[in-house]
């Protein structure tokens, strides 16, 4: 009955030439090996899809069809078979909605495995028909929970059959459009960052726009670890390694457009979390104008730029654009008769004429033993993507001392704490008064959507809100623009992200308060009263001028 039902079927197909006349001989060959072989043979040379196939399998026999979607809610049957059998077989027994048991399979010729269910499970069985990838996810998804720990812990690490199992998901077409779509989206939005997170109800997916995490729908249809998975394998990462966390990186395309992407790879309770940072190659032209610095700062920053030799800092948080900022001081000293040599981590701008390489801590290539061979390349200006750790900061100092031109970022809250910084990381003081120029620090704040945004008197209410608005100089009935929301920007009424920033000058006056046990704050102070503009007055003119808004200003700055 098996082979004759198989036989009508291998036919309908070849005259509905779905079957290529040059795969006869191996269709024929291929039903002499067993229901299973013969099936991957079929389906090898059969020139429809995975999901056209069933739809005419099913057709062809006469059964309903079952979604990936209605098998994974209903409630599932495999504790009574072998997690061989199932995977062999690709067929997934469950308990349809009316209680019965069904058992949804990819080949609806092979009686053998029909019967062989209804004897485990002891009554009649239905027979529905799915493609094998929905059969191959579900089984994935709940073969994982069933050898899962009882008391909740994480599963033992997977067999290699497993996971070779889990990398032909992964390289699936559902999950493959998955991921894809994820990226595309990301750079549709101008998302900087993916956030993709495990829970016990499933994953969910966040996109940072303009610097705030907003919620997106997640993949619908594919299981989260193939998800993961198919990220891994984007980034040359191990699939088998779900203990410990993992960061790589890839060069791809998304729609149009030329990204690169890092990935880092967490484990959490229910499963693993990526970040996927999103790098676009075509960012724009880098200029001082397009930073945002006030004319007075603007020109303070060209001033230093002249400057043959010495050491100049940019501070601020993860993700205030300190990059970005340092990537359009080395394109404004980016000349002929200029020789720059950059070590970063990772390489986020490319610019034509600039020596730039990447550290790879695997093989020694850190920051420190870069910067030891860059002296010896003759080089007018150095870029150090981040100083981290006392080695890193002693050759950094000294390559300023002996002529160079330095550039470096420091993670500190404001200019004047990256003396101290610099002192805890062990510069020694009188080294640092002398190589020291400047400190930039800075911030991103949204800016406001350009077709939306509108204008609004502040009320005595506003100031009663936020006592804030007072101390920042604001006054009731003073003009300011407030977000609306549009089309262009979301609803959210900001589209594009703009700095502010406080350019700290070193003077011989503040020179001399750099000791063993510098105070960050008498520096700060000192340069305030000097007439330094700090990030928040750098704000309140910004909101003034109708380019963003206070609350984005009371987000990022605080009073001093």
């Amino acid at each position: 009955m098996a082979s004759d039902l198989s036989s009508r079927f291998v036919e309908h197909l070849r005259q509905s030439r779905h079957l290529t006349a040059s795969a006869d001989d191996r269709t024929d060959a291929a039903g002499q090996d067993g229901s299973e072989r013969r099936r991957l043979k079929l389906w090898e040379i059969c020139d429809l899809s995975a999901n056209e196939f069933a739809d005419e399998a099913a057709r062809f026999h006469g059964l309903e069809r079952v979604s990936l979607q209605d098998m994974i809610a209903a409630s599932p049957l495999v504790a009574a078979f072998t997690q061989r059998f199932l995977r062999e077989m690709v067929v997934f027994p469950y308990q349809s909605s009316d209680g019965r048991a069904t058992l949804a399979v990819a080949d609806p010729t092979d009686i053998a495995v029909q019967r062989a269910a209804q004897i485990v499970l002891g009554q009649d069985v239905l027979t529905r028909v799915a493609t094998s990838e929905d059969i191959a996810l579900v089984l994935n998804q709940r073969l994982d929970l069933e050898a899962a720990d009882p008391a909740g812990g994480i599963a033992s690490q997977p067999r290699e059959d497993d996971i070779e199992s889990l990398r032909d998901l992964a390289s699936g077409a559902p999950v493959v459009r998955a991921v894809n779509d994820l990226l595309e989206k990301a750079v549709e939005l101008r998302a900087s960052d993916i956030h993709i997170e495990p829970f016990s109800s499933g994953l969910v997916v966040r996109m940072r726009i303009d610097g705030l995490l907003r919620p997106v729908a997640a993949p619908a249809g594919v299981l989260p670890q193939a998800v993961i998975s198919r990220i891994k394998i984007v980034a040359n990462l191990n699939i088998a390694e779900r203990r410990l966390p993992q960061d790589g990186a890839a060069r791809l395309r998304a729609g149009r457009t030329d990204i690169d992407i890092r990935v880092a790879i967490m484990p959490m309770q229910h499963g693993e979390s990526a970040v996927i940072r999103i790098l676009p190659k075509d960012r724009g032209l880098l200029m001082s104008e397009r930073l945002g610095f006030s004319a007075r700062d603007d020109a303070a920053l060209r001033r230093l730029l002249k400057l043959p030799h010495g050491m100049i800092v940019i501070t601020g948080p993860t993700g205030s654009g300190k990059t970005t900022t340092l990537a359009t001081i080395l394109s404004m000293l980016n000349e002929s008769s200029r020789k720059i040599l950059t070590i970063e981590d990772p390489v986020e701008y490319e610019i034509p004429g600039v020596n730039q390489a990447q550290v790879k801590p695997a093989i020694g290539l850190t920051f420190a033993a870069a910067l030891r061979s860059f002296v010896r390349q003759d080089p007018d200006v150095i870029m150090v993507g981040e100083v981290r750790d006392n080695e890193t900061a002693q050759v950094a100092v000294h390559a300023a001392l002996t002529g160079h031109l330095v550039l470096t970022t420091l993670h500190t809250e404001t200019a004047a704490a990256a003396v101290p910084r610099m002192l805890d990381l062990g510069v020694e003081g009188y080294l640092l008064r002398s190589v020291l120029r400047a400190v930039i620090a800075q911030r991103l704040v949204r800016q406001l959507c350009e077709r939306c945004k509108a204008p609004r008197l502040l009320a005595e209410s506003d100031f009663s809100q936020d006592h804030r608005l007072m101390t920042f100089g604001f006054h009731a009935g003073e003009l300011l623009q407030q977000p609306c929301g549009c089309e262009r920007c979301g609803g959210t009424g900001y589209r594009g992200r703009l700095g502010v920033f406080e350019v700290l000058e070193l003077t011989d006056d503040l020179r001399e308060l750099i000791g063993e046990k510098t105070d960050g704050l008498k520096i700060d102070a000192m340069a305030i009263r000097a007439g330094m503009t700090t990030m928040l007055d750098d704000g309140i003119a910004k909101c003034r001028a109708g380019l963003t808004s206070p609350a984005e200003i009371l987000r990022v700055t605080t009073v001093r």
